[in-house]
């Protein structure tokens, strides 16, 4: 059996008691076929010291900052907007960019992207946080590139993810990465959490409700995604819904969070992977298939949405038979 990765989970003032423990939950859920875990994780704190969570009781870690020297991964958990100071100068920042310099993973959920953009982790480079602070830290850290649609972004070694529930895809999105797809769909069920959440949080941003009387996209949505390998157009599903284009649009947009052609570019890409991870169908198939309608598109979507190529992401996600 290898050795298990090594997760250490940085729990600061005002830790968010949820974000904490997903770490720990996701990863103590991923296991080979033979049941061995894959993971290791481990909680700690500046000192070793208590640590007062946003749920009203104190946490006691195990360790302190030296834990980061021997994880492979550190993880920093969302921070209680109270507690969302200045970081610079504090040993936190230093020991966080001391492993990042040594060459470890640094993730964070939520808010904890605040100490990461602190340390200069993020700077010049994509990030995610939870929406409803989005506007506050553009203020803060305008070098940093935020995107606050997304539920998370894999930028290699720094990864960040939205809010709270969020932090489940990103774990189970590293899961995917170190060990495919059987492993994370795996640990998803141990969950019983979806193992991949389509869509981004700007589904989820507080804003009017649709009218009562507008009728709503779901039917059509459905019906769309049993026809992903046929041309599909705005029109055609605004019509499908017996709503003008622009009516369609702005409803489908206040239930998705996206346009209906950006929804059904995720769909596509996502049945794509799934060929790609449970078939053998040659990629020009898959593209068909998955209504792309050619082997060059297929490329072209799947770069721009995961950052890899249809053979190399089947490599590395397709369950051995």
């Amino acid at each position: 059996m290898t050795a298990r990765h090594r997760v250490a989970v940085l729990a600061l003032d005002g830790v968010m008691a949820l974000d904490l423990g997903i770490p720990s939950q996701v990863f103590g859920c991923a296991t080979d076929s033979a049941g061995h875990r894959l993971y290791e994780t481990r909680i700690c704190s500046p000192d070793a010291r208590p640590v007062r969570c946003n749920a009203g009781f104190t946490v006691q870690p195990d360790h302190g900052l030296d834990l980061l020297d021997w994880a492979d991964t550190v993880i920093v958990p969302g921070i209680h907007r109270e507690r969302l100071h200045d970081f610079t100068g504090s040993p936190t920042i230093a020991a966080l960019r001391a492993a990042h310099d040594a060459g470890k993973r640094i993730m964070s959920i939520c808010t904890g992207a605040y100490a990461l953009a602190a340390a200069g982790l993020l700077d010049d480079r994509p990030a995610a946080t939870h929406w409803a602070y989005a506007e506050d830290f553009r203020g803060r850290f305008p070098q940093v590139k935020l995107d606050a649609e997304v539920l998370f972004i894999d930028d290699g070694d720094v990864l960040t993810s939205a809010g709270v529930a969020a932090g489940l895809d990103l774990c189970l999105h590293v899961v995917r990465r170190d060990h495919g797809s059987d492993v994370a769909n795996r640990a998803a069920r141990r969950c019983v959490v979806a193992p991949w959440r389509d869509g981004g949080q700007s589904q989820f941003i507080e804003r009017p409700l649709p009218a009562a009387g507008d009728a709503s996209t779901a039917a059509t949505r459905d019906w769309a995604l049993a026809r992903l390998g046929e041309p599909l157009d705005l029109d055609q599903l605004a019509r499908h819904a017996r709503m003008s284009v622009r009516t369609f649009t702005r409803r489908f947009r206040d239930e998705t969070g996206l346009s209906p052609g950006r929804w059904l570019t995720q769909q596509r890409v996502e049945h794509a992977r799934h060929l790609l991870e449970s078939t053998d169908l040659p990629v020009d198939q898959v593209a068909d298939r998955a209504g792309f309608g050619t082997a060059v598109s297929l490329r072209q979507h799947l770069r721009a949405s995961i950052g890899t190529a249809p053979l190399a992401y089947r490599r590395t996600f397709r369950t051995p038979a």
